[in-house]
C-alpha cells in the first residue's frame, strides 16, 4: 500500500462518506480522481486487505435482537456448515476457532422467536448437534480503528 491508499483506508473506517457519488468525496481529500479512489478501493477489497464495505446498525435501537452462537462441527465439515449459515441473511460474522466448540456466528432477527426458528433451521440443515444460543447479557462496544501511518514502511 502506498500514502494514498493508507490515507484512504483511514478515511473510511468510520468516516465512509453517506453521499450520492462517495468516491467523489473520498478522491477530494486523498487527492485522487473519483475513478481512481474506486479502483484503489476495489483493489484493496479484491485483494482481501479490505473485507467489508457496509453499514453497521444498532440492532437493538432498531427493536431487533442479536446472538452470539456456537457449534462443535467435524472438521471435515466445516466448511459445509459454514455455507448452511452464511446464507442466513442474518448472519453477519462466521468464523472457524481452534476450540471444542470450533464454528461461531452471529445472528441479528426480528425478535427471540425468529432466532430460535433460524437457529433450528441450521441445526436441521447441517445435522452436526445443537446451535449454542448465547445472547448478549450485558453491551461492552470497544472501537477499533487501525491508523496507517502514511510514509512508513510496510512490514
Amino acid at each position: 500500500m502506498d500514502d494514498i491508499d493508507k490515507k484512504i483506508l483511514n478515511m473510511i473506517q468510520t468516516g465512509f462518506p453517506v453521499e450520492s457519488r462517495p468516491y467523489k468525496s473520498i478522491g477530494a481529500t486523498a487527492g485522487v480522481s473519483e475513478e481512481e479512489a474506486f479502483g484503489r478501493v476495489k483493489a484493496m477489497v479484491d485483494s482481501g486487505v479490505i473485507r467489508r464495505i457496509g453499514a453497521s446498525f444498532d440492532s437493538r435501537g432498531l427493536g431487533w435482537t442479536s446472538t452470539l452462537c456456537a457449534m462443535k462441527t467435524p472438521p471435515a465439515r466445516i466448511e459445509e456448515a459454514a455455507a448452511v449459515i452464511s446464507a442466513y441473511p442474518g448472519v453477519t460474522h462466521n468464523y472457524e476457532r481452534a476450540h471444542e466448540f470450533n464454528l461461531w456466528f452471529t445472528l441479528i432477527a426480528p425478535d427471540e422467536e425468529a432466532v430460535a426458528e433460524i437457529l433450528g433451521q441450521i441445526e436441521r440443515k447441517c445435522g452436526m448437534g445443537p446451535v449454542y444460543n448465547m445472547p448478549m447479557i450485558k453491551k461492552f462496544k470497544i472501537k477499533v480503528d487501525f491508523k496507517f501511518k502514511e510514509g512508513a514502511e510496510e512490514e
